[in-house]
C-alpha cells in the first residue's frame, strides 16, 4: 500500500530518529510536525521548532499545552538562523528534520518559505545531521513562489555528493493541481 506524502515523511522520520535526540521542524506550522518529533524523542529528546510567523507559534504553542508536551522549543525566527539556536560544540548532531515548504494553512499567502533560507537551512541541518539521520523537505509549490523555491531546491540537493549523501524524491504524478511532494536526504 502506498502511502500518502505526510504518512510517508513520518514514516521515514519513525525509522531514522531515536529516543532522546535532537531534531528540527524547520516550519512548525500548526504544530502537526512538532508533536510527532516530540513523540519520537521522548521526554529525554528535544525538537526545535521555528516558522517566522507569530500566528504559527501561538497556534504551536497552544497545541502543545493543550497535549502536555514540554520537550520542543519554538523559536519564532527564520530556520535560515538555524545555527544561532544550536549548541556551538561541533559535536551536537541533529538525530533529524522535516520541513514543509510554502505558506501556513489558512493564512497570508503572500507569506511563504523562500529558496535562499531553506537552502541556506538545509546546508546547517546537513552539516550537523547524524550518520544515517534523515532530512525530509515536503515540498508544496502550487502557490506564487512554490514553483522556483521547487526549482532551486531541486537543483541544490541534485548536487549532493552521492558518497555522502542518498537523495530520495517520492510523489504521485498523477495528481492534479500541483500536489506535493518529498525530497528525502539521508546522509551516510
Amino acid at each position: 500500500m502506498l502511502k500518502g506524502i505526510l504518512q510517508f515523511s513520518h514514516h521515514l522520520l519513525e525509522e531514522s530518529v531515536n529516543v532522546g535526540e535532537l531534531v528540527i521542524d524547520a516550519t512548525c506550522g500548526n504544530g502537526n510536525d512538532t508533536i510527532f518529533l516530540s513523540e519520537i524523542v521522548g521526554k529525554n529528546g528535544h525538537v526545535l521548532a521555528f516558522d517566522i510567523q507569530e500566528k504559527a507559534i501561538v497556534s504551536t504553542r497552544e497545541t502543545l499545552i493543550n497535549n502536555g508536551i514540554s520537550n520542543v522549543s519554538l523559536i519564532h525566527d527564520s530556520h535560515a538562523n538555524l545555527e544561532d539556536y544550536l549548541s556551538k560544540e561541533e559535536n551536537q548532531t541533529i538525530g533529524g528534520a522535516i520541513f514543509n515548504l510554502g505558506y501556513l494553512p489558512r493564512s497570508d499567502k503572500k507569506i511563504i518559505t523562500r529558496p535562499e533560507s531553506t537552502i541556506t537551512a538545509i546546508d546547517t541541518i546537513l552539516n550537523r545531521l547524524k550518520q544515517n539521520g534523515l532530512m525530509v523537505l515536503v515540498v508544496y509549490h502550487g502557490h506564487d513562489g512554490g514553483k522556483e523555491e521547487k526549482e532551486a531546491i531541486l537543483k541544490h540537493v541534485i548536487r549532493l555528493d552521492q558518497k555522502e549523501y542518498n537523495v530520495l524524491q517520492y510523489g504521485f504524478i498523477n495528481q492534479k493541481n500541483s500536489p506535493p511532494f518529498i525530497i528525502a536526504i539521508q546522509k551516510k
